[in-house]
C-alpha cells in the first residue's frame, strides 16, 4: 500500500531527473576541470549516453545506484510496497544497460560505467577517468 495519495507520489515522481542529476554535474565538472572535452547526451547512440568523447571513441555512462541496480547497499534496497512492479522496472533498466553496453562496443565505443555511490571518493574517481581516458 502506498503511503502517499495519487497526487502526492505523482508530484515526487516528477522531481525524479533522467538527465543532468546532480552526480552526472558533479562528474561534468570534474571531468571539465580536467580538462576533457565531451558531448552530452548524443541521441544517435545506444542508450543516448551521458557523456561522449568522439575523437576517443569512448563514454562515460553516470549511473543511480538504485534506478539502475548497482551491488552496493543503496542499489539492492527496494521500495516496500508495489515490489513486483519495482523489481520488473528495475530488472528491466539492467537489462537495457547491458544491451546498450554490448551495442556500443560493436560499434567500436569504449563504455565506463560510473557508479553514484563511487562519486563519494573525488580522488580515486579522478584517477579511474585518466586511466579510461588516456588508455
Amino acid at each position: 500500500m502506498d503511503t502517499c495519495n495519487p497526487e502526492t507520489r505523482s508530484r515526487i515522481m516528477a522531481r525524479v531527473r533522467g538527465k543532468d542529476t546532480q552526480p552526472e554535474l558533479r562528474l561534468r565538472r570534474m571531468l571539465h576541470g580536467m580538462g576533457y572535452r565531451y558531448r552530452l547526451h548524443v541521441g544517435g547512440l545506444p542508450g543516448k549516453p551521458d557523456i561522449v568523447f568522439p575523437s576517443r571513441r569512448k563514454i562515460v555512462f553516470m549511473h543511480g545506484c538504485f534506478w539502475h541496480g548497482h551491488r552496493c547497499r543503496a542499489g539492492q534496497k527496494r521500495p516496500a510496497s508495489n515490489t513486483a512492479y519495482w523489481d520488473v522496472k528495475l530488472a528491466k533498466n539492467t537489462t537495457r544497460d547491458k544491451c546498450n553496453r554490448r551495442r556500443l562496443r560493436e560499434l567500436g565505443w569504449r563504455v565506463l560505467v560510473i557508479w553514484e555511490c563511487q562519486m563519494r571518493d573525488e580522488a580515486r574517481l579522478g584517477k579511474r577517468l585518466v586511466d579510461f581516458l588516456e588508455s
